[in-house]
């Protein structure tokens, strides 16, 4: 084995160690592109440094994004903007930014049933979890019932420090609760340990004042109302069904074809 065999080895090694894999899979490669392109060492590294920075942010996007539950498909990208109010989209921008999360601020979206809340509130984490936040989504009723089943387990406490570790929460789908006391118990637990100190998302299809459906009694109502609503930004999703519209749409395609192939 030539030293130059040994010295590969030992550098491969180090990379290794040192947990650089964009630099283990690149330097040769990189090294020959240098030569040809004359450039100096410091051009070389920085190079690598940025192969290297750029995969760490890929992996973790990917991390982050399959950490969320987030349905991959309710994206920005994927959403008709052009059908909500002119004050929410002024207001997406700045969400996406992520500012709220930093100041642990709330978001949360009202609005009859497929007036586009979910996917919109989805379409914010994804930009979030792009800008280093870490964004859990999870259907309301499926938190409560994990809270409850921790409770009843006196592990109610470590239930909760694992969803600290999320910068934010988005609840879907708040309005179709319908607890009984203990599992109404449990989702205010939850909202008042994240006050002032982590965000929550929430979609609902009920207003505030019928958020006595949920909480069932006016004073723990009241109490969580004021923890949702301080430090809040409020998206009023008015409106056309998108559901509705689509499926007109799809209808009246679909008529269309009939008709044409009739004439045919």
């Amino acid at each position: 084995m030539t030293t130059v065999d040994i010295s590969q080895q030992s550098l491969d090694m180090m990379l290794r160690a040192l947990k650089l894999p964009s630099f283990h899979s690149c330097h040769e490669e990189v090294a020959i592109q240098s030569e040809r392109q004359g450039w100096s060492f410091g051009q070389y590294l920085h190079q690598l440094c940025e192969l290297e920075l750029s995969e760490r942010e890929r992996r973790r996007i990917e991390r982050f994004s399959k950490a969320s539950h987030l349905p991959f498909d309710k994206t920005l990208e994927r959403f008709q903007m052009d059908k909500v109010p002119v004050k929410v989209k002024r207001q997406v921008p700045t969400l996406c930014e992520g500012g709220f999360v930093e100041r642990a601020e709330n978001v949360l979206a009202f609005g009859l049933p497929g007036r586009g809340k979910t996917h919109l509130l989805c379409a914010i984490g994804h930009e979030l979890i792009h800008r280093g936040y870490r964004v859990l989504f999870v259907p309301t009723y499926q938190l409560v019932q994990k809270l409850l089943v921790a409770k009843k387990e006196l592990c109610l406490e470590q239930a909760l420090k694992r969803l600290d570790r999320f910068d934010v929460v988005l609840l879907d789908d708040i309005g179709y609760v319908q607890q009984n006391r203990d599992e109404m118990e449990v989702l205010f637990t939850f909202l008042g340990e994240r006050y002032e100190r982590r965000s929550v998302m929430i979609s609902s299809n009920l207003v505030f004042s019928q958020w006595d459906k949920i909480f069932k009694d006016t004073m723990t109502t009241a109490a969580a109302i004021d923890r949702v609503v301080h430090h809040s930004t409020i998206l009023e999703m008015t409106g056309k069904s998108f559901r509705n519209e689509e499926a007109q749409n799809q209808n009246s395609n679909l008529k269309s074809k009939n008709e044409t192939k009739k004439e045919e």
